[in-house]
């Protein structure tokens, strides 16, 4: 990897590739048959801090900048990207709470994930998907509370959550300035978490439904001001994106790092097949492909750890890193051939894991569009 690590950063991706290879590792075939949530595996890694990284100091986590968690998402998507969204997830959900909320949400929510809880992000709802805008989970003001109703899929640890961040419209009419976002907990009357999606990949992530029912939250979890809610989750989705890249990226060096393993021990006509010129050709390109997306995901890390605005940098890397984890894994099964296709081996779970890399968090369509539109700006 041409980018060099500091100290502290080496020894984190060291601790981290560790627990993924010796505890998580051994699990992942009988783990990703079953796609059952493993909690007791999760309260593991959460034991060492591994939930913590992006919390900063003064709220009990380790403060780690945007660069390191790239580096260490990347590690851990290496092993499991499943494993890696659910922690991503966590940390989107307090993102929204550090970029929106005042000093007492920013410690209540802590106070919440420090000690081993999980974060959701409610966005995306069955009818509207990369254009959230059109939501149609609403809330009213009703004294010194706010009143909630509708529903969110796709919701990421959403049967194991300590804290839903969810984001609701005032008035359809208004657009993004009727959104705002909100505070909600685990138990709340009215708030009902649906079943475990059983989903193609990242089978080791928990996925559900979140139905709303005149749930009744006080004024007090209002993220920021009314009519914010759409600026927040914009600003969570660039680091979103960018943190989504570095686990694409993971995925990428794993599939090349077993396809390069492959190719050496199997023969053909006499030699090993990385000695053939067809193989040598999708390798390299392999190869090329992953220093790339990881060098894009690091140029946006770092804008962000500068305090620039990375939209534009995070659509970059979340499109091309995503389409390079689906290319990276498809070649890798094609370089395995047969042995590809079996669950014997890896590579034909890198290939499910890859593709939702191309759909959540706004598909690579619509980061393209994204991306025109700032060009356009500029």
């Amino acid at each position: 990897m041409s980018i060099r690590l500091t100290e502290d950063q080496a020894e984190l991706k060291a601790l981290i590739g560790s627990f993924m290879e010796n505890e998580v590792k051994p699990q992942l075939r009988e783990l990703d048959e079953k796609g059952d949530f493993p909690v007791a595996l999760y309260k593991k890694a959460f034991d060492l801090g591994f939930h913590c990284l992006a919390i900063p100091e003064e709220y009990g986590g380790s403060g780690c900048d945007h660069t390191t968690m790239g580096i260490l998402l990347e590690e851990i998507g290496h092993t499991d990207p499943g494993f890696a969204i659910t922690i991503l997830c966590t940390a989107l959900a307090l993102e929204c709470v550090l970029i929106g909320g005042n000093e007492a949400q920013k410690k209540k929510v802590c106070d919440i994930i420090v000690p081993g809880g999980f974060g959701s992000f409610c966005l995306t709802e069955p009818g509207n998907g990369s254009d959230s805008v059109a939501m149609r989970t609403t809330y009213r003001r009703d004294g010194d509370s706010f009143v909630l109703n509708g529903s969110k899929c796709f919701v990421t640890n959403g049967q194991e959550a300590g804290v839903f961040i969810v984001f609701a419209t005032k008035d359809r009419s208004l657009g993004a300035k009727g959104i705002s976002a909100f505070i909600v907990e685990p138990g709340t009357p009215g708030l009902a978490v649906g079943k475990h999606e059983d989903k193609m990949g990242l089978r080791l992530s928990n996925t559900t439904d979140v139905a709303l029912t005149d749930v009744r939250i006080p004024a007090e979890n209002l993220l920021g001001e009314e009519g914010k809610g759409m600026r927040i989750a914009l600003a969570g989705l660039d680091q979103g994106r960018l943190n989504n890249a570095a686990i694409a990226t993971g995925i990428c060096q794993a599939a090349l790092d077993a396809a390069v393993d492959y190719a050496k021990q199997r023969e053909s006509f006499g030699v090993p097949i990385i000695r053939h010129q067809a193989i040598q050709m999708m390798l390299a390109d392999m190869a090329i492909q992953t220093e790339a997306a990881r060098l894009l995901v690091y140029n946006g890390m770092q804008a962000l750890d500068a305090g620039q605005r990375v939209s534009k940098e995070a659509s970059m890397a979340k499109t091309f890193c995503g389409d390079s984890a689906v290319k990276v894994a498809t070649d890798a099964v094609q370089v395995l051939g047969g042995y590809g296709y079996s669950k014997e081996y890896p590579v034909e779970k890198m290939m499910r894991d890859s593709k939702i890399f191309q759909i959540f968090e706004g598909t690579n369509q619509i980061q393209r569009v994204v991306i025109a539109r700032t060009l356009e700006k500029e």
